[in-house]
């Protein structure tokens, strides 16, 4: 039995699972594939707006840019 579960219970944690949810979703997308609660290409560019950043039209470039964020916050390593 493998016990490498991981509890997210702090407002923090839950927020950034979150985030990896979104990337882990528009990498799918950059990829030509779909969600089924329609896109998370917008959802991603008012995370970035909201940051203050520039998002970029193209879902590759915003996948990067969406990954550099999270780098900056620190819910993503290098």
């Amino acid at each position: 039995m493998n016990n490498n579960a991981i509890v997210c219970d702090t407002p923090e944690s839950i927020n950034a699972f979150h985030m990896l949810s979104i990337k882990g979703a528009l990498k799918l997308e950059s990829l030509g594939m779909r969600h089924s609660r329609g896109s998370v290409g917008k959802l991603a560019k008012q995370i970035l707006k909201e940051a203050g950043k520039k998002a970029p039209s193209n879902k590759v470039a915003l996948l990067a840019e969406f990954e550099a964020h999270l780098r900056a916050l620190g819910i993503l390593r290098a």
